[in-house]
C-alpha cells in the first residue's frame, strides 16, 4: 500500500488537532510543521482541503490556527485518507465486458476483496484510538530511548482475508492448476 506524502501529512495534522481537541486554543500550522518536519506551505494546502470537507475549522489572527470540528472518535484514518487522495481504486485491465478470462476475473475479485478489507480496517481506526496509542507510547518510552515502541497489534493487523472454498471461481481455478 502506497501512502502519499500529502495523506501522511494530513493524518499527522489531524492527529495533532485530535490531541488538542479539548483545548480552546487553536493549533498553529507552524507548531505542527516544526514538530513533524512538514513543509508549512504544503500543510496549509492540506488543511484547506480538510476544511473544505468539514473536518477542520480555522481561526484567523495572531492567535489563530486550526481546530478539529468533530470529536476525535468520529473521524477515522480511512475518512481522512479518502478526503485527501479519494477512495482507492483497483485498476482493471480493460472493461468488465472485455475480461472473459476466469483467472483474471478471479484475481480481480481477490484484489477488490482485499481493497475492501483494507478500507474497512482504516475506517475502523479513529483518531481517538490513535491519540490514546500515542499517549500510551509516550508514557512507556523514556525520553532518551531511541527505539520505537510499536502500536498494539489490534490496530496494525487487519482481519485475515479468508478464501471461501464455496466460491465456484476459486474451486475452478484451483482445479485448473492442480
Amino acid at each position: 500500500m502506497k501512502i502519499s506524502a500529502k495523506t501522511e501529512y494530513a493524518c499527522i495534522a489531524v492527529l495533532e488537532l485530535a490531541k488538542n481537541h479539548d483545548s480552546n486554543e487553536p493549533v498553529r500550522i507552524r507548531n505542527i510543521a516544526e514538530q513533524h518536519q512538514v513543509p508549512p506551505r504544503f500543510l496549509v494546502q492540506i488543511l484547506l482541503q480538510l476544511k473544505g470537507a468539514g473536518i477542520v475549522s480555522s481561526t484567523r489572527g495572531a492567535a489563530g490556527g486550526y481546530h478539529l470540528i468533530p470529536q476525535p472518535d468520529e473521524v477515522t484514518l480511512g475518512q481522512v485518507m479518502n478526503i485527501i487522495d479519494g477512495p482507492s481504486q483497483i485498476s482493471k485491465r480493460g472493461s468488465e465486458k472485455e475480461v472473459t478470462n476466469k483467472v483474471v476475473n478471479l484475481l480481480g475479485q481477490v484484489w477488490n476483496t482485499a481493497e475492501q478489507k483494507r478500507q474497512d480496517h482504516l475506517c475502523s481506526i479513529s483518531f481517538a484510538d490513535l491519540v490514546k496509542i500515542v499517549a500510551d507510547i509516550s508514557a512507556t518510552v523514556e525520553p532518551s530511548a531511541s527505539s520505537e515502541v510499536p502500536p498494539p497489534a489490534s490496530i496494525l493487523a487487519p482481519p485475515p482475508i479468508p478464501v471461501q472454498p464455496q466460491d465456484p471461481m476459486v474451486q475452478e481455478s484451483r482445479s485448473m492448476y492442480a
